[in-house]
């Protein structure tokens, strides 16, 4: 009885541990969470008042939601408490946060405050348009959540490096990402002219259109902080930091626009040297010399 016992009392004193490892995950995607509830709260209190404070901190809580996003499933690898329910949980946060959150900003900001001295019917135009592209900002970042939750290693259309692993289409909270410091750069000051809305609409769209595409885009895992000696990584990351807290109006929207752009140049490269290989592949003397037969007949004497 003694030796069946033994194990028991052993093993009791770790339980209440590895629950609550459990819940560390989880306790960053509550805070993903309610950053993105006070983004919309913040939003919608624009309307009544004071809307470039309103609209500031909403951006604010969508970029500061990026890093709880990035660091709850990392946790969870990290000490081994991965579960179903922790992944469900983590992609509805995410829907509220980088969906709901920042289409409700980006119709705010760049459209609601549009003033009535302009055309009328511009104005109407742009408002149901705007409304519309931030509609589907909202139904493309949930296609690309849904995607990623069925999808097992799944690999882009333009394949990249064998060493590095990429994301297949732009993530949601890079998007996300997008809009939010793109008003934090006007330090949330609402837009109320009609030749930004324009261009507030191309942006919003082309970030709707990358989520869902094929696209490769880097993903970061390859960076690994559990390495012996991260010294160095960790003095570069500390002074990123210290740059995008310092400069944050600025660092956050190029940060933002060029991982953006670097899927899109991506494609556009590796589409190019398809079409070349092609080319070479159809015609053989595409770029091989020329052979001196080939300039005409040799004149004899």
């Amino acid at each position: 009885m003694n030796h069946i016992d033994r194990p028991q009392t052993k093993s009791e004193p770790h339980l209440p541990v590895r629950r609550g490892m459990y819940l560390l995950p989880s306790l960053f995607t509550a805070g993903n969470l309610a950053a993105g509830y006070f983004s919309i709260t913040q939003a919608i209190a624009a309307i009544s008042g004071n809307a470039q404070t309103h609209l500031d901190w909403a951006a604010i809580a969508i970029l500061f939601a990026i890093p709880f996003d990035a660091l709850d499933g990392r946790i969870a690898r990290m000490t081994n408490t991965t579960s179903e329910f922790g992944k469900e949980l983590d992609s509805l946060a995410d829907v509220v946060t980088f969906g709901v959150a920042p289409s409700i900003l980006a119709f705010v900001w760049g459209f609601y405050f549009l003033p009535n001295s302009i055309n009328q019917a511009l104005r109407l135009h742009l408002m149901q348009a705007g409304a519309f592209i931030c509609f589907l900002f909202l139904l493309a970042g949930a296609s690309r959540l849904a995607r990623f939750n069925i999808s097992h290693d799944a690999q882009p259309r333009n394949p990249g490096r064998a060493d590095r692993k990429y994301f297949v289409g732009m993530p949601i909270p890079a998007a996300a990402g997008l809009l939010a410091a793109s008003v934090h750069l006007c330090y949330g000051i609402p837009n109320v002219y009609w030749y930004i809305a324009i261009p507030w609409l191309i942006l919003v769209g082309l970030a709707a259109y990358v989520m869902v595409s094929t696209w490769r885009f880097w993903s970061g895992k390859e960076i690994n902080l559990s390495r012996s000696h991260p010294f160095q990584l960790l003095i570069l990351l500390a002074l990123v930091a210290y740059v995008i807290f310092r400069y944050s109006n600025v660092s956050m929207f190029l940060v933002a626009l060029t991982y953006m752009f670097s899927g899109i140049w991506a494609r556009t490269a590796y589409g190019w040297r398809r079409r070349h290989r092609k080319r070479s592949a159809a015609d053989p003397g595409i770029g091989s010399p020329v052979e001196p037969e080939s300039l005409g007949p040799r004149i004899s004497g």
